[in-house]
C-alpha cells in the first residue's frame, strides 16, 4: 500500500516510515507531489489535520495521512498548542521554539511545568472522502529547564518523562515510537484500518 504523508518535517517523515515498514505500507512525502502547502487556518488539531489530509490526498492522487500535534503546557494555558512549529515565527526552527518556550517557563518551578504531547492523525482515502478516521492520543510529560538528548525533534529535548528522568530526545527511537504520542495515535489508527479491511477480504 503506497500513501502520502502531508508533512515537510524530516523527524515525522523519519518515525512514520519507522512505525508502517512492518506494515508493507509505503509513506511518500508530500513534496514528492507538490511545493506548495495548506494554510493551517483550524482551530483545533482535529480540524488541521483534515485540512492537511485532504489537500495531500488531492494533489498526490493517494490515500493520505496527516498529523497534526503539538505540545500544550499547562502553565502558559496550553501554549504552544496548535501553533508548536512556529511559536517563535513563520519557519521557527526548532532550536528557536525551545529557546521561546525556556524563556516563557523562566522562574516556574518545577511543580507546575506539567505538559503534554497531542497527536491528531487523519486518514483520509480520498480527498473528497466524507468520513475520515481521526486518531488521537497524548503523552505527559515535564517541560526541564536545560535541553537534554540529541534524538527525535521538536520540543524533545525540553520533554521530561515522569518516573524516568530521561528526555524524549533521550530515548532510543524504537521505544520513543512505542511510547510517543504519535506511536500510540498511530497504532490505534492501524487497527482501525484493519478491521475496515477484513469486510472486504471475506468477499473476495
Amino acid at each position: 500500500m503506497r500513501i502520502v504523508l502531508a508533512t515537510s518535517n524530516a523527524g515525522k517523515l523519519r518515525e512514520f516510515r519507522a512505525l508502517l515498514e512492518p506494515l508493507a505500507i509505503e509513506v511518500q512525502p508530500l513534496s514528492d507531489f507538490t511545493t506548495q502547502s495548506v494554510d493551517e487556518t483550524g482551530l483545533s488539531f482535529v480540524e488541521n489535520a483534515i485540512l492537511k489530509a485532504r489537500f495531500a490526498a488531492r494533489a498526490a492522487g493517494l490515500p493520505a495521512l496527516a498529523d497534526d500535534s503539538g505540545l500544550e503546557v499547562d502553565a502558559l494555558r496550553g501554549a504552544p498548542g496548535i501553533h508548536s512549529a512556529r511559536y517563535a515565527g513563520p519557519g521557527a526552527t526548532d532550536q528557536a521554539n525551545n529557546e521561546k518556550l525556556l524563556e516563557a517557563m523562566r522562574g516556574i518551578e518545577r511543580a507546575r511545568r506539567q505538559a503534554r504531547y497531542r497527536c491528531v492523525l487523519a486518514f483520509m482515502r480520498w480527498d473528497t472522502d466524507p468520513f475520515p478516521l481521526i486518531c488521537q492520543a497524548s503523552w505527559e510529560g515535564i517541560i526541564v529547564e536545560t535541553p537534554r538528548g540529541c534524538g527525535g525533534f521538536g520540543y524533545d529535548p525540553l520533554f521530561e518523562l515522569p518516573g524516568r528522568g530521561l528526555t524524549a530526545a533521550e530515548l532510543p527511537p524504537e521505544e520513543k515510537n512505542r511510547l510517543s504520542h504519535r506511536g500510540r495515535a498511530l497504532q490505534e489508527l492501524v487497527q482501525r484500518l484493519e478491521q475496515e479491511m477484513k469486510p472486504l477480504g471475506a468477499l473476495t
